[in-house]
């Protein structure tokens, strides 16, 4: 016989709700905390109350008993239980569904994690949920041209597929061009309703064939470093290794940086 997995029980939907429950304190919601408590935390009935559900389902839900949990329901408890922002991320992730309203997602990263871009000595720049750039360096902008030097159009994905600068400066840049749209396709699975996503994707598909060409093969890839060369008009043939990083805090932003790499031969 094959005994129990023990992580299991600690990953589940029902033994995570129960943990937040008893540790939540009922001054802290406006309940009196009366001379009858026999649990630590929160009453499941007015976990239910502050949630807007039925005691008898989320009941239920904490139970584990065979229930589907909608994604509506699971942020009525991120809201009512007043969870933070990891919290509610996690609970999403154990009830294995989408988050609808990504916590953070409007939230701009402040200006001193902006300007950290400014302490990396190579090219580096922050892209946003849609890929264009909020914030990069001086020798961001020295090396894409047509992009971060000019004062307008900050997107990536416009740079590369209607700016001519991009093909002669990305060397490979039929390889590279498929591979940033299936790592923009991954990156962006979690906001299939995003309005500015869609409105990007629609644009582009219309104003590029080469985008179009290569939306249509749903190619899917995690976005990754490596070796990146480019054949700069002024500065000649540049190699880097690339390096993203999500910034903490911030999910939807990632910080992109271009490290010295030996020439190719």
């Amino acid at each position: 016989m094959v005994g129990q997995d023990p992580v299991a029980p600690a990953l589940s939907l029902s033994t995570f709700l129960r943990a937040l429950r008893e540790r939540q304190s009922p001054a802290e919601f406006g309940l009196a905390a009366g001379p009858r408590r026999r649990t630590p935390g929160l009453r499941r009935e007015e976990v239910a109350q502050l949630c807007g559900l039925s005691a008898t389902w989320y009941t239920w839900i904490e139970q584990g008993r065979d229930v589907s949990v909608s994604a509506a329901t699971l942020a009525r408890l991120a809201r009512g239980l007043r969870l933070s922002r990891a919290e509610r991320s996690y609970l999403f992730e154990v009830a294995g569904k989408r988050d609808p309203e990504r916590p953070g997602q409007g939230d701009d990263p402040p200006e001193a994690v902006l300007a950290c871009v400014d302490a990396i000595d190579g090219p580096a720049y922050i892209l946003d949920r849609i890929w264009s750039a909020r914030r990069w360096n001086a020798k961001a902008s020295a090396l894409f041209a047509g992009w971060l030097d000019t004062g307008g159009e900050t997107n990536l994905l416009r740079y590369i597929f209607l700016r001519p600068e991009a093909k002669t400066l990305i060397l490979d840049w039929t390889a590279r061009a498929h591979r940033v749209v299936a790592e923009f396709r991954a990156a962006v699975t979690a906001y299939s309703d995003d309005p500015d996503i869609r409105r990007l994707v629609d644009e582009l598909r219309i104003a590029s064939p080469d985008f179009a060409r290569c939306w249509e093969t749903q190619g899917v890839l995690a976005r990754e470093g490596g070796e990146r060369a480019f054949n700069h008009p002024a500065m000649g043939l540049l190699n880097y290794q690339q390096v993203s990083l999500s910034l903490a805090g911030w999910p939807d932003y990632r910080l992109t940086m271009l490290l010295p790499a030996p020439r190719l031969d």
